[in-house]
């Protein structure tokens, strides 16, 4: 079977959206689907063709004005011409227009759409254009012969905001590559640490780790691995608060540090805004790293109030100082996580159903 993955972004970028289409794709792979990832780039230092692993991985140049919606007509023209190539069209992000491109050119393929669907905007920008993109949006749900939500809470909100028959919706949770955490060990160090991974959006909530971070203990750091727009701002409030000595930016880690990275935190800690899942939160505590929430969208799913806590939303610096020291550094209990290989179990009884129509 051959399957085209479209998403804005991919590898060597930094997000949900890039692990969740690199990871199953993967494994797809492995399993003798012939995957090609069609994606874009808005920097010219990215290759147009490379190969990962066994995955072929087309980028299409861009337009993406504050490093959104991704507006690329060469790919809306290679989808337009070559979509019938594939068997089945599974495109990503409902928050950029490479899905819209897909569902347009939609013929004899099949077409899967999995949304990563958060509602809004993150920026004034991206939420002014939020509504009239809806137009489009919609006809992205329209067309596709199945939908895949990555949480209940997510599910709820395509219900919602758009008339979808919920008989092609399906929930398959985000996983992570079990095998690869089994060998990791925390190193032994005279201080302790607090870890983000992600895009730097303001929308993330980065900024109030840091306002907490002025607070706690001398010996407690944070480390922030990833990059976007809010950076630079970022670094701005570190130095205001005269912390920046403590707190270390880490950009494009391979796997292996980044894992570490994981498994060297005293706590993993996520403020978002907005959030379809958190697989950030899911490869933090397969690391056995107890995790800080913020209690809103789909990161609620995870407090329990043992592994994963959840702070109030918006977001009380003192109130967040507190738990952070309740909390860092304590022992996990038993987590249950979906491995990828289950996933793309799933995955591909989807495929396969509606291949077969």
């Amino acid at each position: 079977m051959r399957v085209a993955q479209v998403c804005p972004r991919y590898w060597p970028y930094i997000g949900g959206v890039e692990v969740h289409v690199e990871d199953i794709s993967t494994e797809l792979a492995k399993r003798g689907f012939e995957v090609e990832v069609l994606t874009t780039y808005s920097s010219d230092d990215m290759l147009v063709e490379d190969e990962q692993k066994t995955i072929k991985i087309k980028r299409f140049k861009s337009y993406a004005p504050r490093e959104s919606y991704h507006f690329s007509s060469e790919l809306n023209s290679y989808l337009h011409d070559y979509s019938n190539d594939y068997d089945i069209v599974h495109a990503h992000s409902y928050h950029g227009f490479p899905a819209f491109y897909a569902a347009r050119a939609k013929d004899k393929n099949r077409f899967v759409f999995t949304p990563h669907y958060h509602g809004s905007g993150h920026t004034l920008f991206r939420s002014l254009l939020h509504k009239p993109y809806k137009l489009f949006g919609k006809s992205i749900f329209e067309k596709a012969d199945f939908v895949i939500c990555v949480s209940d809470y997510e599910k709820g909100l395509v219900l919602e905001n758009f008339e979808i028959n919920k008989e092609k919706i399906k929930v398959i949770p985000n996983g992570v590559n079990l095998e690869e955490f089994k060998s990791l060990r925390k190193k032994k160090r005279d201080y302790r640490t607090i870890l983000y991974v992600g895009r730097l959006e303001k929308y993330k909530g980065v900024q109030y780790i840091l306002m907490a971070l002025s607070k706690l203990d001398h010996d407690i750091f944070f480390e922030i691995v990833g990059s976007g727009p809010y950076e630079k701002r970022l670094l701005e409030l570190a130095q205001q608060l005269g912390i920046e000595k403590k707190v270390k930016f880490f950009k494009n880690l391979p796997r292996p540090q980044l894992l570490q990275k994981y498994a060297d935190a005293d706590l993993f800690v996520l403020l978002s805004a907005h959030e379809a899942f958190g697989l950030s939160t899911a490869e933090s505590l397969a690391a056995r790293t107890p995790c800080i929430l913020a209690k809103t969208s789909g990161l609620a799913e995870w407090i329990d109030n043992k592994n994963c806590f959840g702070v109030n939303f918006p977001i009380n610096i003192d109130e967040l100082v507190v738990l952070i020291n309740e909390v860092i550094g304590k022992k996990l209990g038993k987590v249950n996580l979906w491995d990828w290989k289950k996933v793309v179990d799933s995955l591909t009884e989807v495929y396969e159903s509606i291949v077969e129509i």
